[in-house]
C-alpha cells in the first residue's frame, strides 16, 4: 500500500532545483533590485514582495475581520443597509475609522463600494453568516491572539496560554456550567462543515450503531442519523457538557463519563472520534484508541476525522499554521500527520488503516480503521491514502 507520507515526499522534489535558484537570487538584493526592472521578472518580483508584506500584515487583516463581527458592521451590511452613514451610527463607528474599516473589508473581498457609494457584501462576505460557526471562531479569537500578544514568549513556552482555560478538559479537568456552555456552543456551531465533510468522506451503510466519543451536543450524530435513518446513535461525553446534549427525539443514546478514567460503552460497531486527537497527546490518544478498541467487536472500525498536517515535506498552509498553533496553545495536542495517526492505531490494535483526504482539509480529513481480529497482526500497515478525486 501507498501510504500518504510517502507520497508527499514523492512530489516535491521535481521543485526543488527552480526553489534553490529562487532561493539565492531573491537572497541578493542586487539581483532582486534588477529583476525588478526586468520584464516578465518584474510580476514574478512582485509577487514575492506581496507575499511578504501579506505575511507582515495579516495580524491587521484578522483584527479588521474581528471588528467588522464586534461592531456589528458587517451584520448590518448582510441586513441591506448600504449607507456608510447610516451603519456608523447604527454601530457606533465614527465616519473617518468606518471608511478606513470598510475599505479594508473591500480590500479583503467582503464588501464591494458602488459608484454611488453604497455598500454592498460579497459572495465571501455572505459566507461569514451563511457558514454556522465562523462568525462564533471570530469572535472566540480574541482569546488566541490574546495569547499571542508576546509571541516569542509564547513559543519559548513563557506564558500561561488562556485558550487552555476555556477548553478544561484537555487537561483532564472539568468545567463549569457556563465553561461548558461556551464550548459547547462552540462545536455545535462548527460541527456542521466537519459532519458534512466527514460524511462525504465515509460510508457508515454497514454500521448498524455508531457511538460518537466526544461528541459534545451531539451535532455529528444528528447529521450521521440524518444520512442513515436505521442508524442506532450513542453519545460519550463529560456529564457536564451531554446534560445539554439534543437528542433527536430520544433516538440517541446518551452515556456521560471521562474517557480517561471510565471505560466506553459497549454495543457499537463503529466509534467515531471527530476532531478529538489533535487536542491531546500522544499519550493520551493511545490510551483512548486502546479504549475504542476494547469497546469494538473484532472487525468493528473506528471512524477518526479532524485538520490534519501535512508533515515536513509537505505543510499545510492552514492546518501547520491555525490548528498546529491553535492546539499549541490549549496546553496540549497538536495537528499530526496520517502517518503519525496510523502508528498510534497500529500500537493500540487496528488494522486495515485508510486514509481519506478531505475536499477542504482545513475542515477535516478522515482515517479509517478496524479492530484487529484474534490472531491477526498489527503492526506495519500505514496509511494508505484513498484518492477521492
Amino acid at each position: 500500500m501507498a501510504d500518504a507520507g510517502q507520497a508527499a515526499k514523492v512530489a516535491p522534489a521535481a521543485g526543488r532545483p527552480r526553489r534553490d535558484i529562487l532561493g539565492r537570487l531573491f537572497g541578493n538584493p542586487a539581483l532582486v533590485a534588477r529583476i525588478a526592472r526586468v520584464p516578465g521578472l518584474r510580476r514574478l518580483a512582485r509577487r514575492e514582495a506581496e507575499a511578504i508584506f501579506g505575511l507582515m500584515s495579516g495580524f491587521v487583516r484578522t483584527q479588521i475581520l474581528a471588528a467588522l463581527v464586534e461592531t456589528g458592521v458587517i451584520e448590518a451590511v448582510l441586513e441591506g443597509v448600504d449607507d456608510p452613514g447610516t451603519i456608523g451610527r447604527r454601530c457606533g463607528v465614527p465616519r473617518e475609522r468606518l471608511s478606513v474599516l470598510l475599505r479594508g473589508a473591500a480590500a479583503m473581498g467582503l464588501v464591494r463600494f458602488t459608484r454611488a457609494g453604497r455598500v454592498r457584501p460579497t459572495g465571501r462576505g455572505r459566507l461569514l453568516f451563511a457558514v454556522p460557526g465562523i462568525a462564533g471562531m471570530v469572535r472566540h479569537h480574541a482569546i488566541l491572539y490574546g495569547d499571542l500578544s508576546d509571541p516569542g514568549a509564547f513559543f519559548r513556552g513563557g506564558t500561561d496560554p488562556a485558550l487552555a482555560a476555556f477548553w478544561p478538559y484537555v487537561l483532564g479537568g472539568g468545567a463549569g456550567p457556563m465553561q461548558a456552555a461556551a464550548y459547547t456552543r462552540l462545536m455545535t456551531d462548527t460541527q456542521a462543515l466537519v459532519a458534512e465533510e466527514a460524511l462525504r468522506l465515509v460510508d457508515l451503510g454497514g454500521v448498524k450503531r455508531l457511538l460518537d466519543v466526544g461528541g459534545g451536543s451531539g451535532a455529528f450524530l444528528a447529521a450521521a442519523g440524518r444520512a442513515y435513518p436505521a442508524l442506532g446513535l450513542m453519545l460519550f461525553d463529560l456529564p457536564e457538557v451531554v446534560a445539554a446534549a439534543e437528542t433527536c427525539g430520544g433516538r440517541i443514546a446518551v452515556h456521560p463519563g471521562n474517557f480517561r478514567s471510565d471505560p466506553l460503552p459497549r454495543g457499537a460497531d463503529a466509534i467515531s472520534l471527530i476532531r478529538v486527537l489533535y487536542d491531546h497527546g500522544d499519550e493520551t490518544v493511545l490510551g483512548l484508541l486502546r479504549s475504542v478498541r476494547e469497546a469494538l467487536p473484532e472487525g468493528g472500525q473506528v471512524v477518526i476525522a479532524e485538520p490534519m498536517s501535512g508533515g515536513d515535506r509537505c505543510p499545510d498552509p492552514i492546518n501547520d499554521t491555525y490548528f498546529a498553533v491553535y492546539t499549541l496553545a490549549m496546553g496540549t495536542g497538536r495537528t499530526r500527520t496520517p502517518d503519525e495517526i496510523a502508528r498510534l492505531l497500529e500500537q493500540a490494535g487496528f488494522v486495515d488503516i485508510r486514509h481519506r483526504p478531505g475536499y477542504r482539509p482545513f475542515i477535516a480529513s478522515t482515517i479509517t480503521a478496524r479492530r484487529a481480529a484474534t490472531g491477526q497482526a498489527a503492526t506495519a500497515i500505514g496509511a494508505e491514502t484513498v484518492n477521492l478525486d
